[in-house]
């Protein structure tokens, strides 16, 4: 343990990979712990691959635009693919009382920099074409959100962070950290011990657990959400469409066409499923092409190829948990509740300054918002 790394970074997922990134462009010495064999294993691997912007909590939409920008500019940087498609998102409206929320949030939206804006009924069939126009009211759109390839963006943020000096330690569980004089002095494994200057909780689904072993106790609380792809047929809509009505079972759909050409699909069940159970379910195809054949007909003979299930690290309001907590030298990135892909690269910007003493302008509203002490009495209204 003779080597003191400037900081551990615990989670190699959707955050701790950019952060990692970030921290080594910075001229940090980070070593990043994660249990899996490669980065990007955990609910990463699970992820749909939407990227919005399209938030109602200001804080959200300044991490997102941050983390768009990586994505889209990632291919003429630094070379690599990742499937980035710009085709926006579309949040539809049915009836008066969703259609009130949407609108009643785009002012808030575009004064945190959000390009949207609400349309009527003939723009939004222009977007969808065939939307089922029965009750359609109309819905915002957002033109610069878009989607990448989780796996692929994630392999690309561990390349750079690698070439920049980073380490990964893979096949590593965390088994405790060490604490003297009120600060983390290392990271125990199941392989090793890890000196250090600072520690960054990234752990996702086990965020409250690795909390935990440095007296923290956080509101995380992982749920599942299932989802699903079809055959790859050729391009026919641009955006996600995001349908937030409730219905039996569940309390919104949303499905984009892939950049190759696949349609990708999930819900958001209610009542909630608490835990960490990953396997699919039968009941899960069949609410969810109800609903998306009833909105989109045109969905209704596309084959589906698989369906997976993966976790979202729940807070009680529906926003990341970022900032110091517990021992002085402690920091914490959890709480993502299913948005840890597109809020990564921003996350990680945000989080590696913050450990660096380096934050300023915007940043420190971002952490008020987003405190480990805050209030978690309102909640996230497009979590």
């Amino acid at each position: 343990m003779s080597r003191v790394w400037d900081v551990v970074v615990v989670g190699a997922g959707s955050v701790g990979t950019p952060l990692a990134m970030e921290l080594a462009e910075r001229g940090a010495s980070v070593l990043c712990i994660d249990s899996a064999a490669s980065a990007g294993q955990g609910n990463n691997k699970c992820a749909i691959g939407g990227i919005r912007a399209t938030h109602s909590e200001p804080a959200k939409v300044f991490l997102a635009l941050r983390s768009l920008e990586v994505f889209r500019t990632w291919e003429d940087t630094y070379g690599d693919s990742i499937g980035w498609r710009q085709g926006g998102y579309s949040y539809v409206a049915y009836d008066p009382e969703t259609a009130g929320l949407l609108r009643g949030m785009i002012p808030a939206q575009q004064e945190a920099g959000l390009n949207i804006d609400w349309h009527g009924p003939e723009r939004i069939a222009e977007l969808v074409p065939g939307i089922s126009g029965e009750g359609l009211i109309g819905g915002t759109y957002s033109p610069e959100d878009g989607s990448a390839n989780p796996m692929q963006s994630c392999y690309a943020f561990c390349r750079r962070a690698e070439a920049l000096g980073a380490e990964f330690a893979f096949g590593e569980t965390v088994t405790g950290i060490n604490l003297h004089g009120g600060r983390v002095i290392s990271v125990r494994t199941d392989a090793g011990t890890y000196a250090c200057g600072a520690l960054v909780n990234c752990a996702g689904s086990f965020g409250r657990e690795v909390g935990q072993m440095a007296g923290l106790d956080l509101p995380v609380h992982p749920d599942s959400h299932e989802a699903g792809i079809t055959e790859p047929v050729e391009m026919f809509f641009e955006p996600m469409v995001v349908d937030i009505r409730s219905g039996p079972g569940s309390a919104n759909y949303y499905f984009y066409q892939h950049d190759t050409g696949q349609v990708v699909f999930c819900i958001t069940p209610d009542p909630p499923i608490p835990g960490t159970d990953v396997r699919e379910t039968s009941e899960f195809l069949p609410m969810v092409s109800s609903r998306m054949v009833g909105l989109y007909p045109r969905l209704a003979n596309l084959k589906v190829r698989r369906t997976w299930r993966g976790c979202y690290p729940q807070t009680p309001d529906g926003s990341p948990i970022l900032g110091q907590a517990g021992p002085e030298n402690s920091y914490i990135a959890v709480g993502m509740c299913g948005q840890g892909y597109m809020l990564g690269p921003g996350v990680g910007a945000l989080m590696a300054r913050l450990v660096l003493g380096e934050t300023g302008g915007e940043d420190e509203e971002v952490l008020e918002a987003l405190s480990p002490n805050r209030d978690f009495g309102t909640e996230e209204a497009l979590k």
